[in-house]
């Protein structure tokens, strides 16, 4: 794959506590990695990878891996405006992670405005469910997810189960809310970005349409 080719760009933010896995997902989704041990973030983190979601149009995603701890946070807030898609991860054994994914979500939703920023709920670790480790059910986390507008799956980097395909739902969500008009490419915003030619032209035929119903009304 030519890595200098894409179409649109899309940048993903990971948000989430302190320790529930954010960064061994992304390293087991880019790299297809896992480490037992993984330092832990300090401030934020940035990994690129690029997924075709369909035929001839191939996504750039940059990934913002934003720290969990409090003394971050004044850092990692200035990368919620630039970002058009969310996965809020919460550890399935650490019932407080689940209980603060709201505040997550409310404090970027809050600071993106103007601009759309779509979510995916990622119960992460769910290797802890055979351990007997669970303190949240999938019954209550799929209502959170429903509240929060947000599809909910579970995932584990340690056995890469739907680690992939928590990732892809979200890239194809936001393309889907590119091609629905719910995301819109807006200067000055790099939560998207086109390089597609017939991204240009449309954006140049709609601004040709503009001009000609403004001469036309006069």
């Amino acid at each position: 794959m030519d890595l200098t080719l894409w179409q649109y760009q899309f940048r993903i933010i990971m948000l989430g506590d302190s320790t529930v896995g954010k960064s061994s997902m992304l390293k087991r989704y880019t790299e297809d990695l896992f480490l037992e041990c993984i330092n832990q973030t300090v401030g934020v983190d940035f990994y690129v990878h690029f997924l075709e979601v369909e035929p001839g149009v191939r996504i750039k995603l940059q990934f913002w891996d934003t720290a969990g701890q409090e003394r971050f946070r004044s850092v990692t807030r200035s990368y919620y405006r630039n970002s058009v898609g969310g996965l809020l991860v919460f550890d399935l054994g650490n019932r407080k992670s689940f209980e603060n994914v709201q505040q997550w979500h409310a404090e970027v939703s809050e600071r993106v405005q103007p601009y759309t920023v779509l979510f995916v709920l990622v119960g992460h670790k769910s290797d802890r469910d055979k351990a007997g480790e669970r303190a949240v059910n999938r019954t209550e986390a799929e209502k959170l997810a429903s509240q929060l507008g947000a599809p909910y799956i579970e995932a584990s980097a340690k056995t890469g189960h739907n680690v992939k395909e928590a990732f892809d739902l979200l890239t194809r969500r936001v393309y889907q809310g590119l091609k629905s008009g719910e995301i819109q490419l807006r200067d000055g915003w790099d939560g998207v970005k086109s390089s597609a030619p017939t991204a240009q032209m449309t954006k140049e035929r709609q601004h040709n349409e503009a001009a000609e119903k403004k001469s036309c009304a006069c």
